[in-house]
């Protein structure tokens, strides 16, 4: 069936659809840069719709709050959304294999969303991590089938590890990458720190720090 729309021209349900879909991103977008230019604080729902070329009544349409925005921005941005889907295809025929597949994929995947750890860190700081727990039950489901496939026995993977903590050390290790990176930035530290990749943050995550008795004994 089709129906008017607001300015009373004809329009059917799909366009409907297809035209909201675009406003909602469009103040996602606006409240994307707004948040990191000036922070969550500085930032208003009119200076959101003002930055989607929206009247503020627009944006109750889709988002209760400018809370609920910024949750939107956690959930849609979160690279892992898009990140895991395709490490389900990552290649591998040891587990070793796939880490390091991944971290390459993962690094390569994170470097299209340079600016995710801002919002991170304005949800650590002005909210307490209240939203991430959203995010980790969308991303645990898929991420534990992931892990599950390196860790049955004879996997060479600690057995005495449940496959939750895993995901949360394995993500945990990938996130201190990140983290890490963002605060070293363009400081003068040693050689070897700032060139850090993510592959040798996966090599100390798989071998520990530790050398093995084999090597001690050698």
């Amino acid at each position: 069936m089709n129906v008017h729309s607001f300015y009373g021209e004809l329009m059917t349900p799909e366009e409907i659809i297809s035209k909201g879909e675009r406003t909602r991103t469009a103040i996602l977008d606006a409240a994307y840069d707004l948040f990191l230019g000036q922070g969550y604080s500085a930032t208003s729902m009119r200076q959101i719709a003002e930055r989607a070329g929206l009247a503020v009544g627009g944006i109750y349409n889709h988002f209760a709050s400018k809370d609920e925005i910024f949750q939107a921005l956690i959930i849609d941005k979160h690279p892992y959304l898009q990140i895991l889907p395709v490490l389900q295809e990552t290649s591998g025929n040891t587990t070793e294999e796939f880490i390091r597949n991944a971290s390459r994929l993962v690094q390569e995947k994170m470097g299209h969303h340079p600016d995710f750890i801002k919002l991170m860190f304005i949800e650590i700081v002005e909210f307490e991590g209240r939203h991430f727990p959203k995010v980790l039950e969308i991303i645990f489901p898929l991420a534990y089938p992931l892990i599950e496939r390196f860790t049955a026995p004879g996997s060479g993977v600690r057995q005495d590890i449940s496959t939750p903590k895993l995901i949360r050390a394995f993500i945990g290790n990938i996130m201190a990458f990140y983290l890490t990176d963002f605060l070293v930035g363009d400081a003068s530290v040693p050689p070897g720190i700032s060139d850090m990749r993510l592959d040798d943050f996966m090599e100390i995550f798989m071998h520990g720090i530790l050398e093995s008795k084999n090597q001690n004994s050698e």
